[in-house]
């Protein structure tokens, strides 16, 4: 039994690094699939566009469900119409900015991860740049190859060329290396990237690494509890309504919060130097209101649900 919770703890401790390992496994799994049984290069002049399609719709497809699934977007955008200044609170425009760049940073992480495998396998990459058609590109790819190289190039991914096997090959793998080329630059600048927005990050932090472990734990704790409570007191909401409504009787009450609290406590949290607050609940029971001086710090982004960025 204490192995058994010993392992639990550490996978519930690695839970972010084991979210992006299965997202980068689920990523390279789905590259395969596409490249297997849906992906056929027509090996025509369609190349360029047939091949672009299956190397950027994915990542697009994946960067709108990152923004979806993004605690923090329902958080700035969520009755932004009705109330404009929510997007901009007490005329501090940078936090609205800052919030944006930030939702957008971590949406970007998917749809590189499928880049990156997609531009490391080539496949699409070499259909695409196969029918790409300019002169100067086709007569780098042609170097001391028969004249008919150049005509024949979207042929290439198809081995249907008039060239010999081998001088087709050499083409091939020269657009495979240029994409495994640009595949492995993208990984190199998106991970040094990431080590310098964390650096920056645990450089502008208000608190110790300590505390910064604390806090995260209780930020966990608050989002258990608060699903718990949530579904706690729904079931009491409900299960009362629906006894008045059949012994026709009057509710008993039920207190329960007003809609300016849930205001209070859903909007994006800011740092207060004056006021030690863990979380927007933690400064709502508080008693805490928000103060023109709060600003928006990298290093506590996990407090409205960001984790990487």
């Amino acid at each position: 039994m204490d192995a058994l919770q010993t392992i639990l703890k550490f996978l519930n401790d690695q839970k972010t690094a084991i979210g992006y390992s299965a997202m980068a496994l689920l990523t390279v799994g789905g590259e395969r699939l596409f490249s297997i049984f849906a992906f056929r290069c027509p090996c025509s002049s369609q190349n360029l566009d047939y091949g672009l399609v299956f190397l950027c719709v994915p990542a697009v497809v994946l960067l709108i469900l990152s923004f979806f699934l993004d605690s923090r977007t329902w958080k700035l955008f969520t009755g932004c119409c009705l109330n404009p200044r929510k997007l901009c609170p007490q005329c501090h425009c940078f936090h609205c900015i800052y919030v944006l760049v930030k939702i957008i940073a971590s949406a970007l992480i998917a749809p590189v991860m499928w880049l990156c495998v997609a531009l490391l396998n080539g496949t699409f990459y070499e259909c695409a740049l196969s029918g790409f058609e300019n002169d100067a590109y086709r007569a780098y790819l042609c170097q001391n190859k028969p004249l008919s190289c150049k005509a024949d190039v979207y042929r290439v991914p198809c081995g249907k060329t008039r060239m010999n096997a081998s001088d087709s090959e050499d083409v091939l793998l020269i657009l495979r290396a240029q994409s495994q080329v640009i595949g492995w630059s993208l990984i190199a600048s998106t991970a040094i990237a990431l080590l310098l927005v964390s650096c920056y990050s645990a450089c502008r932090s208000q608190v110790s690494y300590l505390q910064e472990m604390f806090w995260r734990k209780y930020i966990e704790k608050e989002r258990q509890h608060f699903e718990q409570f949530s579904d706690d007191y729904a079931t009491k909401l409900a299960d009362r309504n629906l006894k008045s409504f059949f012994e026709n009787t009057k509710p008993d009450p039920l207190p329960l919060p007003s809609n300016n609290a849930w205001e209070e406590i859903s909007a994006l949290y800011s740092f207060s130097r004056a006021h030690q607050y863990y979380s927007t609940l933690h400064r709502y029971v508080e008693g805490g209101k928000r103060e023109s001086n709060e600003d928006i710090q990298p290093a506590f982004g996990f407090v409205d649900g960001g984790q990487i960025i």
